[in-house]
């Protein structure tokens, strides 16, 4: 009965870390940074971060995004730590008033090459993802959590 118990456990622990099912699958570990420094293409690749503009084309939308680094959900992390910039474009119209900047979002696809743009004035060179799958995240709500000391009379 024991034994039962902590395989259900597992179980149950583990599917609160398996993300959700679009983003699940093999990935390469390369960052965005990584792969330009190392000019890495046809990498198959799950990264995310927060959108920072979106370009939507006759065909096809390309989102640039700061990529963070993803919990065991494939969530991109609340911290003030970038692994570099990355451009993923699929095809079809993605409402830039709903992918709007800040917001989270998490691709797959595969690395098809690379672009040199500008950061202000500082030369950039971006990977550029085929996205298979764009998953924007619900938005976090801030809570601001008040505890209450007791009064206490001597």
């Amino acid at each position: 009965m024991r034994t039962a118990a902590i395989v259900l456990s597992a179980c149950l622990l583990s599917a609160c870390v398996t993300g959700p099912k679009p983003l699940r699958g093999e990935f390469s570990n390369l960052s965005p940074a990584q792969a330009s420094k190392d000019n890495t293409v046809n990498a198959k690749v799950r990264w995310g971060g927060r959108i920072v503009a979106v370009n939507n084309k006759s065909d096809r939308t390309c989102f640039e995004i700061v990529g963070l680094y993803l919990n065991g959900g494939a969530r991109p992390q609340k911290l003030d730590k970038s692994q570099g910039r990355f451009i993923a474009c699929r095809n079809g119209f993605y409402d830039p008033d709903v992918f709007k900047a800040g917001r989270e979002i998490t691709i797959t696809g595969a690395i098809d090459k690379f672009e040199n743009g500008k950061i202000g004035d500082y030369d950039y060179r971006y990977p550029i993802l085929s996205a298979d799958v764009v998953y924007l995240w619900p938005e976090r709500r801030d809570v601001d959590v008040i505890i209450e000391r007791p009064f206490f009379v001597w």
